[in-house]
Parts: structure tokens; C-alpha cells; sequence
């Protein structure tokens, strides 16, 4: 069993270490410039992310769905970016999802013991009923969690892909893994709180899984997201600015045709750009898997086809 000490998250920061002394400028200085180092750690790791990204990508295709496991901060990042998925690309709940130990209470109170044991991951998870179509990251600082290995070896058993996340080197977690992603950000400012450094190179690797893969999917038209669910005004707002950049209408216009398509930006899109009607729209974009930019050149196609076969 690995000592906590022996972490490279547990050790001390030379930097930090008369902390206790500083000024309020000189503390928010020596976390800032531990920060920076963070971009630099995540950068090294680039080929095993894009390595995740493929892989996600892929068993999203056939069916498949991302599952983040974690406790404690881990866990609150994975649900974290799994609850924004719905809003930002309009896709399932179920889709992108993350389970934390301890269940939904965890998120705002620490639930003890929780992630000490191996066989609650393990439950967790089956209740999903895994198939080896899905892709489970687990997440853990340490890289040591019980909970999140029990989860990793439960997945690995149901035939499902399986990434770590962690911020030490060779960790237990990563033995259960197709790929492990291990971002060395080294010793935290305040010894061992990886809510700090450890925690916001995770969330940047995470926000990277799953924005890459929605790129890929075809829910980004340049670096717009038009696929976003616009359920309030701010959104709808958004909704209308996107519209409005990629067709060059007045705004007048766009919010008329948004009004038409009860807000799908997608098919307003193809609708303005293809002089098509809806229905047209979405058969274009269907067809072209959700790709805009392809589905406008099949609409305007279909608008060629449809007038030779009218003169004829």
C-alpha cells in the first residue's frame, strides 16, 4: 500500500512554505504563479487526452455513453461537466454523466467513508448497466481512491473503456485503465489540498474531453455552439447572436425564423443560408450528421434538384 506521504500531491512546496507569513499580495502571488504551472502539466499530456477524445468519440457514435467516477472534489468536477453538457450541445442527460461517492448529498456535504470502499464504485456503476459500448474516467488526485478503483475494475470486467485522471505518477488507479492521463502539477501551495492545482488541471482536461468530442460530433459551426438549448433569455439571446454572425441577417429576421424552429439554431441556419423550408432543414441536417456546414450544401442541392425537376 502506497504511503500518502510518498504522493507527489502530499509533498511540500518550497515555495509556499513561509506562506503563513506573507502579506495578503504575497500569498495571492504565490498561488498565482503555481497556477501558471498548471498549462505547461496539462500540455505533456496532450497525446494521452487526444488518445480519450478518440475513444469517447467513438463509442458516443455507436451508443455509447462517458461516465465520469469520482469522490470528494474529483467527483464534483466530473458532474460538473457532465451537467453542462445538456445546455451547451443539447444532448441527454444520461449521455454525459458523473457519479461521485457518496451520491447527490456529497455535492454540498462531505459524506465520510465514502470513498474508502472499492465495492460502492462497483454498484454505482452497475447500476448504469455498463456495456462495452461506454467509457468510464475515473478521477482522483491521489490517483490511490478505493471508490474509483472498484468503479475502473467493474467497468474493465462489463468490457467498457476505461481512462484515469489523476496527478501522480504510476497510480494505483491508472493499472485498471486503457489510458492514463496523469498530470504532474506537483506540490500544492497548502500541502495535500488538491482542490487547488491538481483539481483545475482537471477540470481543463475535462472541459477538453468533452468539447473536443461535441466538436467532432458536429455541435460546433466554426466556434459557435449551434447546437446549444437556448431554455432561457440569456441563451436565447445567445441563440439569436449566432444565428445573426453566421447568415449575416438582421437581427428582426433571425428572431423570426428562431421563432419558426422554437429556437434549434441549427436548422434556422440551414434554413436562411438554403432558402429551404424546416422541414427540408432538418431532413439536410439528419443526413448530414449533424454537420451545418454540410447540410447547408445538401439543402441548397436540394433546392437545385427540386427547380430542374419543376421546369421539367
Amino acid at each position: 500500500m502506497i504511503k500518502i506521504a510518498a504522493l507527489t500531491t502530499e509533498s511540500r512546496n518550497e515555495n509556499s512554505q513561509n506562506i503563513d507569513q506573507m502579506s495578503t499580495h504575497e500569498v495571492l502571488k504565490t498561488i498565482n504563479d503555481e497556477d501558471k504551472t498548471v498549462a505547461s502539466s496539462i500540455e505533456a499530456v496532450l497525446p494521452e487526452i487526444a488518445a480519450t477524445v478518440d475513444i469517447v468519440y467513438e463509442s458516443l457514435l455507436m451508443g455509447g455513453r462517458l461516465f465520469y467516477v469520482g469522490a470528494g472534489t474529483s467527483g464534483r468536477l466530473g458532474i460538473l461537466d457532465a451537467v453542462e453538457c445538456p445546455p451547451t450541445y443539447s444532448t441527454p442527460p444520461e449521455l454525459v454523466q458523473g457519479i461521485m461517492a457518496g451520491g447527490s448529498i456529497a455535492l454540498v456535504q462531505a459524506v465520510e467513508g465514502a470513498e474508502d470502499d472499492p465495492q460502492l464504485g462497483a454498484m454505482d456503476l452497475e447500476e448504469k448497466k455498463l456495456t462495452h459500448f461506454d467509457v468510464v474516467v475515473g478521477i482522483a488526485a491521489s490517483g490511490r481512491t478505493p471508490y474509483v478503483v472498484g468503479a475502473l475494475q467493474y467497468a474493465k470486467q462489463a468490457g467498457a473503456k476505461t481512462i484515469s485522471l489523476s496527478s501522480n505518477q504510476e497510480s494505483i488507479i491508472s493499472k485498471y485503465t486503457d489510458i492514463a492521463i496523469e498530470v504532474m502539477t506537483g506540490p500544492e501551495v497548502v500541502t495535500g489540498s488538491t482542490r487547488m492545482k491538481a483539481a483545475t488541471a482537471h477540470k481543463l482536461v475535462l472541459n477538453m474531453i468533452t468539447t473536443s468530442t461535441m466538436i467532432k460530433l458536429g455541435k460546433v459551426y466554426g466556434n459557435l455552439m449551434v447546437d446549444l438549448n437556448a431554455s432561457n433569455v440569456k441563451l436565447k439571446e445567445r441563440a439569436k447572436n449566432i444565428v445573426s454572425t453566421i447568415t449575416n441577417e438582421s437581427y428582426h429576421n433571425v428572431e423570426n425564423v428562431l421563432e419558426m424552429t422554437n429556437y434549434e439554431v441549427k436548422p434556422s441556419i440551414v434554413m436562411i443560408k438554403a432558402g429551404v423550408d424546416f422541414e427540408v432543414a432538418k431532413r439536410c441536417i439528419q443526413l448530414s450528421n449533424g454537420f451545418v456546414r454540410n447540410a447547408i450544401e445538401l439543402a441548397k442541392q436540394d433546392v437545385y434538384i427540386n427547380s430542374i425537376e419543376n421546369k421539367g
